[in-house]
């Protein structure tokens, strides 16, 4: 039996909200330039990296 999708689904996604922000050293509330996004998808740091290509993602699904 397949199991029901929640409406919701993506929240479930962000485990650490405000990481990126604070790795990054971008005031929460404020927008992330894509430049550093794409400066840290290049990181030394695997968690760094993948924080990095999963906000890219999330800014993609948001465009309609």
């Amino acid at each position: 039996m397949a199991k029901k999708k929640s409406a919701n689904w993506i929240q479930g996604a962000v485990k650490r909200p405000g990481a990126l922000h604070k790795k990054l050293g971008v005031p929460k509330g404020k927008k992330i330039p894509m430049s550093k996004i794409k400066k840290a998808e290049n990181s030394d740091s695997p968690l760094l990296r993948k924080e990095a290509q999963f906000a890219e993602t999330m800014k993609k699904l948001r465009k309609k």
